[in-house]
């Protein structure tokens, strides 16, 4: 494989591994493999650092060695694609799931879940009602004198 093709090991590490897993440089204490995990996992950056500190205290040099491979294996993130910070551009493989609040599309994170289906149900009940009152404002505004003495003006 020349390092061109879409499939080698370079092309696969710029790419997040199709999963949009990237060393995070801008947020960084050494080389960034924490907080691009926190990135991913969409955690606070000291919890991963806090949860590499415990597993090297446990497992001594095992976990210097992770990192060393998470820095050897890890792209840096392309610019502008941090999430938090400015465009969020994630890699097209990555799934998504759809944000009621904003009214979008986000790429999806393990650990954020979406709210339960009597939430979501409020809501949807809320936009209907508020569409209601909305039709009942036109339907009261074209049935009123005032339209019909306006429409009168208005063939004149």
């Amino acid at each position: 494989m020349s390092h061109r093709d879409p499939r080698s090991f370079g092309a696969r590490k710029r790419a997040g591994w199709g999963m949009d897993l990237y060393r995070n440089t801008r947020r960084s204490r050494l080389a960034g493999v924490c907080a691009g995990i926190a990135d991913y996992w969409d955690v606070a950056h000291w919890v991963v650092r806090l949860l590499f500190i415990a597993a090297f205290l446990f497992t001594g040099t095992l976990a210097l060695w992770a990192y060393l491979a998470g820095w050897l294996l890890l792209a840096p993130r392309p610019r502008g694609s941090i999430p938090g910070e400015g465009v969020d551009e994630p890699s097209p493989q990555r799934p998504m799931e759809y944000d009621e609040r904003r009214h979008d599309y986000r790429p999806q994170h393990p650990f954020r879940y979406s709210e339960s289906a009597s939430v979501r149900l409020e809501r949807a009940q809320e936009r209907l009602d508020a569409a209601l009152r909305r039709v009942e404002d036109m339907e009261r505004h074209v049935t009123s004198r005032r339209y019909q003495l306006n429409k009168a003006f208005s063939r004149l």
